[in-house]
């Protein structure tokens, strides 16, 4: 079987991939369970400058949660906060974490990226949070994080209607660092990563905690919240009707 997350040394970074592309790197068990592996491996080296995160093939950074999984986790499953943990070991990850996103971030996808310090975008990336549309909620921390980025109203209003946003969007009300060609994405989140390794490293992991600190009061209780309300819709007849539909539509493509 196809190893789900890569890694590979680049200079003081590291790149990680997510490595199923004919699935647009749908995030699964097996995702989730490789990226905690490679940063379990990567936690205590003080030489790593930053872990530069992509997807690969060139449809999608993550396309979001594997439906087919999340069509059967019920509230118990909603209470363990699956993907919520590992996007927040992506946030506290002692060195700064960059995304590199070519076509779609969703969902799940979205909010890995959100949980990335810094975010480099494709011309052709789109960035969203439908779960409203599968009926459930983004309880991976889109509903806290989102706002923090890009303020409360827009995060309103991409969360009620699950809207996608272009990379020129996403750029304009913050939700991207920068925009560059498609073929230049990877490089130029490398290339962030080289300044960044530039500097004192001991100094940069300091800022992050430090900024850290400051951007998250109230946290826990907003992620202890957020899986309260997934518990209750993931048991919910919507929440498995919307995503019966969704997976039939998939089968006739």
């Amino acid at each position: 079987m196809t190893q789900r997350v890569l890694s590979e040394r680049r200079g003081s970074a590291v790149l990680v991939t997510l490595n199923a592309p004919e699935r647009r790197n749908a995030i699964d068990q097996e995702m989730v369970d490789g990226l905690h592996r490679v940063l379990d491996e990567l936690w205590h080296d003080d030489t790593v400058a930053a872990l530069v995160l992509t997807g690969a093939g060139d449809k999608a950074f993550a396309a979001g949660a594997d439906i087919a999984q999340l069509r059967e986790r019920t509230s118990k499953d909603a209470l363990k906060a699956i993907n919520s943990g590992i996007f927040e070991r992506i946030e506290e990850f002692p060195a700064p974490v960059i995304a590199a996103i070519k076509g779609f971030a969703l969902g799940g996808g979205c909010e890995l990226a959100i949980a990335c310090d810094l975010r480099v975008l494709g011309e052709s990336a789109k960035m969203g949070q439908p779960e409203v549309k599968l009926g459930i909620i983004p309880a991976a921390g889109g509903t806290y994080r989102l706002p923090r980025l890009i303020g409360l109203g827009r995060a309103r209003e991409l969360v009620y209607t699950g809207r996608m946003v272009a990379a020129d969007e996403a750029l304009r009300i913050g939700l991207a660092n920068q925009v560059v060609p498609d073929a230049e994405v990877v490089d130029a989140a490398l290339k962030m990563a080289e300044a960044i390794g530039d500097n004192g490293l001991l100094a940069v992991r300091g800022a992050k905690r430090a900024l850290n600190a400051l951007s998250r009061p109230g946290q826990e209780n907003a992620r202890q919240f957020e899986s309260s309300v997934q518990a209750v819709l993931f048991d919910s007849d919507d929440k498995k009707a919307r995503m019966d539909a969704f997976l039939q539509k998939q089968q006739k493509k």
